[in-house]
């Protein structure tokens, strides 16, 4: 219980430093992210507990990646993070989850994904900013990666890439949970938003 606390506190801090960073108010944030203004005003309360697609909301509207909205300062040159040290971020009805590792630092960084995707299950992803390109490497089982509309069926030690701007989704295929593992590049700095 405390380490949700101390997340929740760590979350409100980087939105509410994010949002006035960009120049928004509550308002103005709510409106472009599609989220409620009393949700946000929680949030930066560090109250409730928002759902994974608000977190990519805001943070595709904030310009930054949704680890900058989860993480504290970085204490040390090299980073090493456990699965079991990472809460999941999204979680299905069969078991399947989904766990941000780490963000790496720099002006163009990159999200590294751990998923789960029990067979059948799927996850549909809104599109992104322009500029993210998502990667998802298979290390056990099958996946259908959607996007707009089309299935491309990615296999153990396959790899594939696409742009994260159009719809897409995961989902579980065959009869062994699918294992893998995501990147999503975002593009260069925060955007200014205005």
């Amino acid at each position: 219980m405390a380490e949700t606390e101390a997340a929740l506190r760590t979350l409100a801090r980087n939105v509410r430093a994010a949002r006035n960073r960009a120049g928004l108010s509550l308002d103005e944030l709510g409106r472009r992210a599609k989220v409620s203004k009393g949700a946000l005003v929680g949030l930066e309360k560090a109250q409730g507990n928002p759902n994974f697609a608000t977190l990519v909301r805001l943070a595709d509207t904030l310009g930054i990646s949704v680890s900058a909205l989860m993480e504290g300062p970085s204490e040390a040159r090299v980073r090493v993070v456990t699965a079991d040290a990472v809460m999941p971020l999204w979680k299905g009805e069969r078991g399947s989850e989904a766990r941000l590792m780490l963000t790496t630092s720099g002006p163009a960084p990159v999200e590294v994904w751990r998923w789960r995707l029990e067979p059948g299950e799927e996850y549909p992803s809104h599109p992104h900013q322009a500029g993210v390109v998502e990667t998802v490497s298979v290390t056990s089982g099958r996946l259908v990666l959607v996007v707009d509309g089309g299935e491309h069926p990615v296999e153990a030690g396959q790899t594939a890439t696409f742009d994260g701007d159009a719809a897409h989704a995961y989902r579980g295929a065959g009869t062994e949970t699918c294992h893998l593992i995501m990147t999503v590049h975002l593009p260069p700095g925060p955007t200014p938003t205005t």
